[in-house]
């Protein structure tokens, strides 16, 4: 099934809060956690602003998007959700593949994200797209600690901090 990936419009918002909690349950199903924050709501999503980008259908239905935030000089994946019943398809790896470029045409170096370690569709996913394990090196990393605490994320399983290079993406290389 051919998969286009295009900037967000205002008519996409509606579905972005029921792709990621529907992708969400997959990660409630797995982890049993007491209670389970829903995604952010349209206003929520559009007010931390960034990069957001969706993955459509030739007859424009909506299966999947991804969220960079921008941060002091950082870009930062926040999201990647797909629709469980379009999973292993290869969508969530193409949002992450224009995520990057997205993010390197912007002007970033380096692309980050915070994840579990253990779940398969995290960080195993994500290591096979070029990212690796690193440190928090900053206070709006630090933050993101702090708020996974907060919300009971770590007690969930281990999180880990990853980031990739940009500067040696597939696009520089056609380029």
């Amino acid at each position: 099934m051919p998969v286009q990936i295009r900037p967000v419009v205002a008519a996409d918002l509606p579905h972005l809060e029921r792709i990621e909690n529907e992708a969400d349950a997959l990660l409630v199903d797995l982890l049993q956690p007491d209670q389970w924050h829903p995604a952010p709501t349209d206003a929520e999503r559009l007010a931390s602003g960034g990069i957001i980008l969706v993955a459509e259908t030739e007859d424009g239905t909506v299966l999947g998007f991804v969220h960079v935030i921008e941060f002091d000089g950082g870009a930062h994946l926040e999201q990647v959700s797909v629709l469980p019943a379009f999973g292993g398809r290869g969508i969530g790896r193409a949002l992450v593949e224009a995520a990057k470029d997205a993010a390197r045409k912007s002007g970033y170096d380096r692309l980050t994200l915070r994840t579990f370690a253990d779940v398969p569709w995290n960080a195993p996913f994500y290591a096979s797209a070029g990212f690796a394990i690193e440190e928090a090196a900053d206070d709006f990393h630090r933050e993101l600690i702090d708020t996974e605490a907060r919300l009971g994320l770590d007690r969930l399983g281990p999180r880990v901090q990853m980031g990739v290079d940009l500067r040696g993406s597939r696009q520089d290389r056609r380029e």
